[in-house]
């Protein structure tokens, strides 16, 4: 917990992989910060993506952890977007309580002609499509799935949509990645990723003061009709002055950041939640899977008396014998 009292050098960081809730009491704002990285080394390198899908990816999977470790139940959640553009698939999933994977599909031509082009903003690179949030709480729960259009913005502003549109709770969400080269312990040439995020909400006490003007084109819309509460207009602006490094740099910190941006206001500082590269894949399941191919999708698949299947998140291959399968 820190307080006007405190200075910034006596604030403990909680470190890399670690999502630090907070509350600005001054702002009646409520939210998360985090900073990611060997998870994202983890999840990055073992594909080894060109570095403008790494970096649409990493945005990704802050995105999931600042959301997902919101969940107050046993569950998944998850950001998957589809659409035209190089990188027309990108998912990340959490599973509570703390494990994140993702991986992203993308056209090998079409990249190059975006890299050539000097095209490898987010918009250019997804392209025309819809953002998915999923909240999946078990077998026995319907699962809840916000849907909003990939329009040329980037994704912190697709979230903050998404919120308003889904939840009816004015947010802003920041979102930070950074590409770092060093050398490894043999001394050879090394490429590293970092990122980090935070997102802002606005919860006060009398719900009347969330109300926001209806999204452009909505029933009842009216231009330059509504301004904002003052408290979420000052959270807003002070979240937006976050830049990359802050973000992304770990002598920064969540926590320093978050002094930086609220102290004045009162920032309270909660046990922070670990997250971690974990993949739910596993023999089990996929056996699962393959039971519920037909006789003649599974010949297809057979190859010198076996199945292999990759895991797309983890890159884990499982080996079948084909009359194991048959006979389970």
């Amino acid at each position: 917990m820190t307080d006007n009292a405190m200075q910034l050098d006596d604030i403990a960081l909680a470190g890399d992989d670690r999502v630090v809730p907070f509350q600005a009491e001054g702002l009646d704002v409520r939210g998360r910060a985090v900073q990611i990285g060997p998870l994202l080394d983890g999840i990055l390198g073992r594909h080894n993506y060109p570095a403008p899908v790494a970096r649409l990816l990493a945005e990704a999977i802050v995105l999931t952890a600042l959301i997902g470790t919101s969940l107050k139940f046993e569950g998944k959640f998850t950001v998957q977007t589809r659409s035209d553009g190089p990188v027309d698939l990108l998912v990340a999933d959490f599973t509570s309580p703390d494990s994140i994977r993702a991986y992203a599909r993308f056209d090998d031509a079409a990249l190059a002609r975006a890299v050539a082009d000097g095209k490898t903003s987010p918009p250019e690179l997804l392209g025309t499509g819809v953002l998915a949030l999923t909240i999946d709480q078990g077998s026995f729960m319907q699962p809840y799935q916000g849907i909003v259009p990939l329009d040329g913005s980037s994704l912190e502003e697709i979230a903050g949509t998404y919120f308003r549109q889904s939840e009816q709770i004015p947010s802003r969400v920041r979102l930070g990645v950074a590409e770092f080269f060093d050398r490894d312990s043999d001394g050879k040439p090394r490429r590293g990723w970092r990122a980090g995020g935070i997102i802002a909400q606005f919860l006060p006490e009398a719900p009347e003061r969330m109300r926001q003007p209806d999204l452009h084109g909505g029933d009842g819309y009216e231009a330059g009709n509504h301004s904002d509460d003052d408290s979420w207009t000052e959270a807003r602006m002070l979240v937006e002055t976050a830049d990359m490094d802050e973000l992304t740099d770990p002598q920064i910190g969540a926590e320093r950041l978050l002094y930086r941006l609220f102290h004045e206001r009162g920032v309270r500082i909660y046990p922070s939640q670990p997250v971690y590269d974990r993949c739910t894949c596993s023999r089990e399941k996929l056996f699962g899977v393959l039971k519920g191919f037909t006789a003649e999708e599974l010949e297809a698949s057979t190859e010198d008396g076996a199945i292999s299947v990759t895991c797309e998140f983890c890159s884990t291959t499982y080996r079948y014998e084909a009359s194991e399968i048959l006979q389970g």
